[in-house]
């Protein structure tokens, strides 16, 4: 997580919305990634769609069994179905989203049982740390509007 912890810094050096993630297999970092949404102009390229990506090229396939994803913030529900698609064994998240988390705070899309994949998730480590990037971040961002 501190590795997630360190993209989710690089993120909110670049002005994008500090969330970082990274997926490990057999011990070995294979994907670490931060969002870059805003920086790319691109919908889809938040920390976790990248790492996936890094990941299934590292791995050489689309699944990736046997691997673990540690990201600062609560998946959405884009990055909750490439997390099940790809068939990612362990998530571990930071802090809770209660405006877009689908793993348990707005949507439970983890456990909703039509799916044929369910990896296991673990909230809240290192939630405090996890919380306080992306709310000084949102804080600077209200003060330079003002």
């Amino acid at each position: 997580m501190r590795l997630a912890l360190s993209n989710a810094e690089k993120a909110k050096e670049i002005d994008e919305v500090p969330v970082g993630a990274v997926i490990v297999k057999d011990g070995e970092v294979i994907g670490s990634a931060f969002n870059t949404r805003e920086t790319s102009g691109n919908a889809v390229n938040h920390a976790e769609i990248i790492a996936i990506g890094q990941a299934c090229e590292k791995v050489g396939n689309w699944r990736l069994i046997g691997c673990d994803m540690y990201v600062t913030l609560e998946p959405c529900a884009m990055c909750t179905g490439a997390i099940i698609n790809a068939r990612i064994d362990n998530v571990y998240f930071g802090a809770y989203d209660k405006k877009a988390g689908c793993c348990g705070t707005v949507y439970d899309l983890i456990n909703d049982n039509k799916f044929n994949h369910k990896p296991n998730v673990i909230g809240g480590i290192m939630e405090e740390e996890c919380s306080d990037i992306l709310s000084s971040y949102f804080k600077t961002k209200r003060e330079k509007k003002c």
